[in-house]
């Protein structure tokens, strides 16, 4: 009779639970904070005929199916191999399923890619792409453009030691770090939580500059703050980070960020 009454009340527990996953609310702050794909390609040799591919082939059909601004980065010190950067910005996890799978039928994407799709094995641009899937962060549910002119990019990834250190963390940017960041002009473009990918728990994100100068300027500004040394101080926010990988970027010429 007791393990009748206990499996009852797991079940509704469950149920519940299944119910708030799937409101309408819930569902809705889901669709409202934007998917990105970001790809690290490393390539074999000259990448002259993969920026034809990029800028007049996969770029254009993402615009055309709905991706709006694409990023596509190289290194500022230059890596052996080199490595070709590529943010993917969907609007949601269903439009980044339905922009995949329309990819494939694209006909006007494969006569553009017809080119490229022909060189031989032995000339393979890239060896290898390996890709991160992230969500945007509730403080930064989308993209932000970065200011035209000439920019720089500073990619981080922080890493935790669990998932629970990566969850504090991103609720330290979400309820404490931001407005630290726009003051001292860290410039945003985009804060994700690693969901798929390399070197999880972690989670990434992009701040953009006009040059390292602004750049600099901005961490030494960004230490000594009032805020940021209370926050840092508090015992909610203790080991959430326990590696950070830092990139520098810049656009190459057919970047739409």
């Amino acid at each position: 009779m007791e393990r009748r009454k206990f499996i009852q009340k797991s079940v509704l527990a469950t149920s519940a639970l299944t119910a708030a996953a799937v409101s309408p609310a819930f569902a809705q702050q889901q669709q409202d904070k934007e998917v990105y794909e970001w790809r690290v390609y490393e390539m074999n040799r000259s990448q002259a005929g993969f920026d034809n591919f990029m800028s007049k082939a996969l770029i254009p059909a993402l615009n055309r199916l709905g991706v709006k601004k694409v990023g596509a980065f190289s290194e500022m010190s230059k890596s052996e191999p080199a490595k070709l950067y590529l943010l993917i910005p969907y609007a949601s996890f269903n439009d980044y399923l339905k922009v995949n799978n329309a990819l494939k039928t694209d006909k006007a994407f494969a006569e553009a890619a017809a080119e490229y799709n022909k060189i031989p094995v032995e000339q393979a641009v890239y060896s290898r792409f390996h890709s991160s899937l992230m969500i945007a962060f509730d403080g930064l549910p989308k993209m932000i453009s970065a200011a035209s002119g000439q920019r720089i990019f500073e990619l981080r990834t922080y890493e935790g030691y669990s998932e629970d250190a990566v969850r504090r963390k991103i609720k330290m940017f979400n309820d404490e770090e931001f407005p630290i960041f726009t003051r001292v002009k860290l410039n945003p473009v985009f804060f994700g939580e690693v969901i798929a990918g390399p070197n999880m728990p972690a989670l990434t994100y992009m701040l953009t500059f006009k040059n390292m100068e602004e750049r600099d300027q901005a961490w030494k500004a960004f230490g000594p703050d009032p805020d940021w040394q209370r926050i840092v101080k508090d015992p909610q926010y203790a080991n959430t980070v326990s590696k950070i990988y830092k990139t520098f970027l810049e656009p190459l010429s057919y970047s739409q960020v």
